[in-house]
């Protein structure tokens, strides 16, 4: 049986574990446990999904709880896909976040995923990766 719950401890192992079942690994730094730690512990608002303890999903947010809620990481492993657990995470997120807006970047293979399950495109995104850009 699948459970969602709000955790605050989830170990570096399990956080990498996830990342690489569900291929957002591809995007994440798995090889640099250091910064993995660090990810997690500013994170301010963790849900998980579990089958029987184990760790098959994470929605990892950073949040002000009112006004803006950035949903960083949505992992789901891969062999779990395709069960709504993606969008349950999803809505366990918005709900402990009820007033914020629930905003995300989107990985390049789940930009068709998002509206399907009801979240609306925005055009109006900016990344700034080094300071040195900045005009």
């Amino acid at each position: 049986m699948i459970s969602y719950q709000q955790e605050e401890n989830l170990s570096v192992d399990e956080f990498k574990s996830v990342l690489l079942n569900s291929t957002l690994g591809e995007r994440r730094p798995i090889g640099e446990p250091e910064r993995l730690s660090e990810m997690l512990k500013h994170a301010n608002l963790i849900l998980t999904a579990r089958d029987n303890g184990k760790l098959i999903g994470i929605a990892r947010s950073l949040t002000d709880f009112v006004f803006c809620t950035y949903l960083s990481d949505l992992a789901v492993d891969e062999k779990y896909q395709k069960m709504g657990i993606g969008k349950e995470l999803v809505r366990q997120t918005k709900l402990a976040t009820p007033g914020a807006k629930l905003i995300l970047l989107s990985a390049p293979k789940a930009v068709n995923y998002y509206p399907k399950i009801g979240m609306t495109k925005w055009d109006q995104c900016f990344v700034l990766n080094n300071v040195d850009d900045l005009c």
